[in-house]
């Protein structure tokens, strides 16, 4: 007698799928430019993660760096999203010379005892839709102790770092930043670029005031271009700033960085506290590895961060999700 045919591997249905792509699009990128694919081949139960050729910035972005975390960051959404259901997202990364749009395949399964669930990610979930990039002014108080080293374990279960600026080193850190905006000013190619995208992706209301005083370091995305209604305001004088780095600097770590991103924002966001970020400085190799602490462990910084207590952020618009997946 022949043994029993073995019972079929459950798979996501097309809707829930696409309701968790719509979490992962939910995520931030370099100037909003949302510079991600999806493809959903069903016949071999596969959601494949590519680039969006269409959407880099070869000028502020020529090796795509700032790319791939924006797109690492949706791949983490979409591991909330899949968990906060019950799946599990298992995931491939693979960037390859002989394809290098495609950077990520993805399988969903049911966790159980040989697939251990994805420890901690489910209960992100609510903060997905409460992330959003701050360009307010935060308020001059502390965060506790307690929250930073939560946002250090973050980005550490994603194999990152999160360092946190004392004194010294958070005015070294606004130095290069200045010397960002400084070069950024004598590069029109640069600031044509940048421009262009914010002006699509970043809308009046999300651009935040100008800085009258203060030392937060927030970009001004305005480009110089007369807003209606847009005034100024005074910035904390002692922003609370971490540099997120990896220890190494593959198109893999891009990737886990833009996780560790994501993971260290949405926490933050259930922690209470508003976030922002900036990549003026690692936009910049020649300051990009100045970012780092010699002292830290980390080999390449990736990401500038801020934290703190301010007014709730607007949404920025997203593309739709009938633009970014198609179902085979």
């Amino acid at each position: 007698m022949s043994a029993p045919a073995p019972a079929p591997v459950p798979v996501p249905d097309v809707e829930s799928l696409t309701s968790w792509v719509a979490d992962a699009v939910a995520a931030p990128s370099m100037h909003n430019a949302q510079p991600w694919l999806f493809r959903h081949r069903r016949s071999a139960g596969e959601l494949v993660l590519r680039m969006d050729p269409g959407r880099t910035m070869p000028e502020t972005d020529p090796d795509s760096r700032g790319l791939h975390l924006g797109c690492g960051a949706a791949l983490f959404n979409l591991r909330v999203a899949a968990a906060h259901a019950g799946w599990h997202a298992r995931i491939r990364l693979v960037p390859d010379a002989a394809e290098p749009e495609t950077l990520a395949v993805v399988t969903f399964v049911r966790p159980d005892g040989e697939e251990a669930e994805d420890t901690g990610v489910a209960e992100l979930r609510p903060a997905i839709g409460r992330r959003h990039t701050s360009r307010e002014p935060f308020r001059d108080e502390a965060v506790a102790q307690p929250l930073l080293d939560g946002l250090r374990g973050a980005a550490r279960a994603e194999g990152a770092r999160l360092d946190f600026a004392g004194d010294w080193q958070a005015l070294d850190l606004l130095d290069l930043v200045w010397e960002a905006e400084h070069m950024e000013e004598h590069s029109p190619a640069a600031r044509a670029e940048i421009a262009r995208w914010a002006s699509e992706g970043i809308p009046p209301d999300a651009l935040g005031p100008r800085r009258y005083d203060g030392r937060a370091p927030v970009r001004d995305l305005a480009g110089g271009r007369p807003v209606e209604g847009r005034g100024t305001a005074v910035f904390e004088r002692a922003p609370c700033l971490a540099v997120l780095g990896t220890r190494e600097d593959s198109r893999e770590d891009w990737l886990r960085a833009g996780q560790a991103m994501e993971r260290v924002l949405l926490r933050a966001t259930l922690d209470g506290l508003s976030t922002s970020l900036n990549s003026q400085a690692v936009e910049w190799p020649e300051l990009r590895r100045l970012l780092r602490d010699p002292l830290s462990g980390m080999g390449h910084p990736q990401m500038l961060l801020r934290f703190g207590y301010g007014p709730e952020a607007p949404a920025t618009p997203r593309r739709p999700v009938s633009e970014v997946l198609v179902v085979e």
